[in-house]
């Protein structure tokens, strides 16, 4: 997931530039097909960083790159 992750920051930062933001949504398909992924993607954002909706992707790649 991480690996995925990353990649997407990269891509939305490449096509938007640096100031793009997005949700953790962004990392997952417009259904629910891996609802136990999607819930701990939702806890890392939500819970443990306390993160806003949405957040600038160079701050989610470099956070997630960090291991946090």
């Amino acid at each position: 997931m991480r690996e995925k992750a990353v990649a997407i920051c990269n891509e939305k930062i490449s096509k938007k530039g640096e100031g793009v933001g997005l949700s953790f949504y962004a990392f997952f398909a417009n259904k629910n097909d891996d609802p136990d992924l999607l819930m701990e993607a939702a806890e890392w954002w939500i819970k443990t960083h306390k993160l806003d909706h949405f957040e600038k992707a160079t701050k989610i790649r470099d956070m997630i790159a960090s291991g946090a």
